[in-house]
């Protein structure tokens, strides 16, 4: 069942637009299946399955772990919808401070792929959402770490105007005043 796997403006920020099989009954599709994955050069393992549950305008990020315990993600939307972004804090990358989003929903099944080297976020744009995502590395208070939201210089364009955020969430710095150690190499 193939997947059809397309690249942002952030390249290595990657939407998947899984094969939907849609009956009477329902539906079926196959969110991951790692030789495709590995296939077009994304040779993730994933080790933890997180679930978040928020209501519209809920905002949550940008989040990040630091190397070792570094996260790439593969974010669903299971009910509702969001948008979902990512942002490369790579320093010395092209695209340092650039970032790519999309919209996930229950309706059209797409998954947003995030590699380790960049913060994540999302915001929720209907009345509820599931999000479900599995990470490459499992959950480290000690690496955890984020950047504010709204950051001027990164200049992501939420599209909702007062979002509703955790104190954490709030408190964030600036891209450039956070706690980072990434460092983009060619072949990554």
């Amino acid at each position: 069942m193939p997947v059809t796997f397309k690249r942002l403006d952030v390249p290595e920020i990657v939407l998947v637009e899984p094969r939907i099989f849609n009956d009477d009954r329902g539906f079926f599709l196959e969110s991951y299946k790692h030789s495709q994955f590995v296939e077009f050069g994304i040779p993730e393992h994933f080790v933890q399955t997180n679930h978040s549950h928020s209501g519209y305008g809920v905002l949550r990020g940008l989040h990040y772990q630091m190397h070792p315990m570094a996260q790439g993600k593969l974010v669903m939307a299971a009910r509702g919808t969001i948008f979902d972004v990512g942002v490369d804090i790579r320093k010395g990358s092209p695209t340092y401070g650039h970032w790519a989003g999309a919209l996930l929903s229950a309706e059209n099944h797409h998954l947003l792929y995030i590699p380790p080297g960049f913060a994540h976020g999302f915001c929720v744009l209907s009345p509820e959402v599931d999000v479900i995502y599995q990470v490459t590395a499992e959950y480290s208070p000690a690496h955890d770490r984020g950047i504010i939201w709204n950051d001027p210089d990164i200049g992501i364009a939420w599209p909702i105007n007062a979002p509703l955020l955790s104190t954490k969430d709030l408190q964030q710095p600036l891209l450039r005043q956070a706690e980072n150690n990434f460092s983009y190499k060619p072949d990554d």
